[in-house]
């Protein structure tokens, strides 16, 4: 009897929802599927109170943020981290759903994995335009211009 093949290392990404609150995002488990495609990541989503906790011990800074990145290999490998709170509060200040705001942060995460950073104003915008790129592909518009307009009183 002939061995058996080896086995195909897992394509696409791994779903942890650890804050049952992002159960409430409808279609969030196909969203990530069609963000991340192949990339061998885990993404976690948490609650701000688990990413101020990564923040602190990783970051040194003790609040929470909209993502955290863990790359773990070359290429697309590493976990990305998403807050529940900051997320939907920042969807909601900028007039996005938060399945839009979600898939511009998974692409922003995806781009650190591949080595991408916002440090320098030269960087900021070579990333700011690769994610606007592929969010188009997504069919969600870009981040940087949809802001809405002040609510008047």
């Amino acid at each position: 009897m002939p061995p058996d093949p080896p086995a195909r290392p897992p394509t696409g990404p791994e779903l942890v929802i650890a804050d049952p609150a992002w159960r409430r995002v409808a279609g969030i488990e196909r969203l990530v599927r069609r963000v991340c495609g192949d990339a061998a990541v885990v993404v976690v989503l948490d609650s701000d109170r688990a990413v101020r906790r990564l923040n602190a011990r990783h970051r040194g800074r003790d609040k929470p943020t909209n993502v955290l990145t863990f790359p773990s290999g070359a290429g697309l490998a590493g976990e990305i981290v998403l807050a529940r709170g900051v997320v939907a509060r920042e969807a909601a200040a900028e007039g996005k759903s938060v399945a839009q705001h979600v898939a511009h942060l998974l692409l922003h995460g995806l781009l650190h994995l591949d080595g991408h950073d916002h440090h320098g104003a030269g960087e900021a915008r070579r990333m700011e335009m690769a994610e606007t790129r592929r969010l188009a592909r997504l069919g969600v518009p870009n981040p940087w211009k949809t802001r809405r307009a002040p609510v008047a009183s």
